[in-house]
């Protein structure tokens, strides 16, 4: 049963990820510097999204290295 349930929420938020990527076919352009580039809106959301999994990731295991070290004793 739970198997199924599984399933279908995953059936379900693919579907709404194709959506939103179907509906956001527009592109923008996104300066840095002197570079710039120009992406689908729903690809530049998806790149953010990856982006801020890994720096949140890195930003908390510094965070736990930090107290960490903090707390040691000598």
């Amino acid at each position: 049963m739970h198997r199924f349930v599984y399933i279908v929420l995953i059936v379900i938020l693919a579907g709404i990820v194709l959506l939103f990527k179907f509906q956001n076919l527009e592109s923008a352009t996104v300066s840095l510097f002197s570079m710039s580039i120009t992406l689908p809106i729903s690809v530049l959301v998806l790149l953010i999204y990856v982006l801020g999994m890994f720096t949140g990731g890195f930003v908390l295991s510094l965070l736990r290295s930090l107290a960490h070290g903090a707390t040691r004793r000598p």
